[in-house]
């Protein structure tokens, strides 16, 4: 009996918190988006719209690009990083740009940044611009997916329904109207 009390007891009262210690605590690391591994084209838009309140806002160039780098894909992320880098370190604009034309995602922007070299204003209307630009190109594909596959699921509801029409439809009369005729002659 004393032994069920205690059992009972054990499954009543709270269990003492675990000793925390450093061995035993987990690590709490700050959370950072982590990269794409894909260029997502709407991710693109918003970096660049990201880029263009960052430089509406007053940030420098540079501190703009470091701000928007998490929102690439690793390749155009690196370059961005390497453009930050020139542009902070007091590298001509012209010359930290540069490696940004050899990839894809970041060349239109590191075109434009180049013509906008004084000015950051410039530069935002610009990312605005691309962001729109991108968006656009989203859309057209999307519905140009949507018309295509209106067109394929044609082809199927055509070899269903056709020969079903067919059979009821057109089958049913001319059976009809062939034994009619044999019968009359």
């Amino acid at each position: 009996m004393t032994f069920l009390l205690l059992a009972m007891a054990l499954l009543v009262l709270p269990s003492p918190p675990p000793v925390l210690n450093r061995l035993t605590a987990p690590e709490v690391k700050p959370r950072r988006p982590a990269p794409r591994a894909v260029d997502d084209p709407l991710a693109v838009a918003a970096t660049w719209d990201l880029l263009a309140a960052c430089l509406r806002a007053g940030l420098p160039v540079a501190n703009a690009v470091h701000a928007v780098v998490d929102g690439l894909s690793p390749p155009a992320a690196v370059v961005l990083r390497q453009v930050g880098s020139l542009l902070s370190l007091g590298a001509d604009p012209v010359t930290a740009w540069t490696p940004a034309l050899a990839n894809e995602i970041t060349a239109p922007l590191a075109r434009g940044a180049r013509r906008t070299a004084r000015s950051g204003a410039a530069l935002a209307a610009l990312a605005a611009d691309l962001a729109a630009r991108v968006r656009e190109q989203v859309a057209d594909q999307a519905e140009a997916r949507a018309q295509r596959a209106a067109v394929l699921v044609a082809g199927p509801l055509a070899a269903c329904f056709l020969p079903a029409f067919l059979c009821l439809g057109v089958l049913p009369v001319v059976i009809g109207l062939a034994t009619r005729f044999t019968t009359t002659w």
